[in-house]
């Protein structure tokens, strides 16, 4: 998919921008702009030349004002209008959850620039995000229990492991909305920009990453610390990453990093993404919806 509809997508060397495109309706999510985020996501994962992947907000209101509450053509708003028996039925998915999941995915290293109001889904997609950055006047609501649901995109998963327990479920509790210097002080965002410095300090972000590391291992990296993090014991991650370095010391990044580093100059990285996973890659299954 290339002609988006309710996102824009800007690949600049190396790094490419997914900008939530309804600023008319605050960037309010649906069903469309879930699906062509996915589709982003699947083209970006498969260009070895994009190293990170910003998202933020088209307008200085929003980053995403949650699920749009008033469709076009009407019809179930939280979920699909069918009714099924099963409850494993690919129809009850919720579609914030295809997306976070998506995410959790991704071979690439994702930095959230939260330009303005986060809620419901605005906040929720954002947990999959590796590194969150946030304007001065950004919003965030996990506001599920105010419109009578619960939270949604996995954030059940996410979010108690970002910023504990506590925090989290006194926000989902309360369901208010909370400004970004709570959002800082509870461990939700790394930190706090002027609006016009927020994009800035996202990209000088992401050139660090593109221009000083392996993809290869940058890529590694973000599924150990993901998938690892739940491990009942240090001895799986101990498994892994005595795994990746027994591989990846032979490879051609390995060689060029040493090189690099006693010739005192910057790294050309030759790995792919796309070639060079070491072979053990995926040590994981992937998990039915059922």
């Amino acid at each position: 998919m290339t002609d988006y509809t309710q996102i824009l997508v800007d690949k600049t060397d190396g790094i490419a921008t997914i900008t939530l495109n309804r600023p008319e309706k605050m960037n309010a999510f649906t069903r469309t702009m879930g699906a062509e985020i996915i589709a982003a996501m699947d083209d970006i994962d498969a260009d070895d030349d994009v190293r990170a992947v910003i998202f933020t907000g088209a307008g200085e209101k929003a980053f995403c004002a949650g699920a749009d509450l008033t469709p076009e053509g009407g019809g179930q708003i939280f979920s699909d209008g069918a009714e099924v028996e099963n409850l494993s039925d690919k129809r009850v998915r919720d579609g914030g959850g295809l997306v976070t999941l998506r995410l959790f995915e991704s071979t690439k290293p994702l930095i959230s620039a939260c330009n303005g109001v986060a809620v419901g889904i605005g906040a929720t997609m954002q947990l999959a995000m590796d590194i969150r950055l946030a304007a001065s006047h950004a919003r965030y609501g996990f506001v599920f229990a105010r419109r009578g649901i619960v939270p949604e995109a996995a954030s059940s998963w996410f979010l108690p492991r970002l910023v504990g327990i506590s925090q989290a479920l006194e926000w989902c509790y309360s369901g208010r909305v909370f400004g970004a210097e709570e959002a800082k002080s509870g461990g939700l965002v790394r930190s706090i920009h002027a609006p016009d410095d927020l994009l800035l300090e996202a990209r000088a972000i992401a050139r660090e990453i593109a221009d000083n590391t392996s993809a290869v291992s940058v890529s590694m990296t973000r599924a150990m610390m993901w998938r690892l993090m739940n491990s009942d014991h240090p001895m799986e991650a101990h498994k892994i990453d005595s795994r990746a370095i027994y591989r990846l010391s032979r490879g051609k990044d390995a060689k060029e990093g040493i090189a690099s580093f006693l010739e005192k100059r910057k790294p050309q990285y030759p790995g792919k993404v796309s070639e060079d996973m070491p072979d053990f890659y995926p040590w994981w299954d992937e998990r039915p919806y059922e």
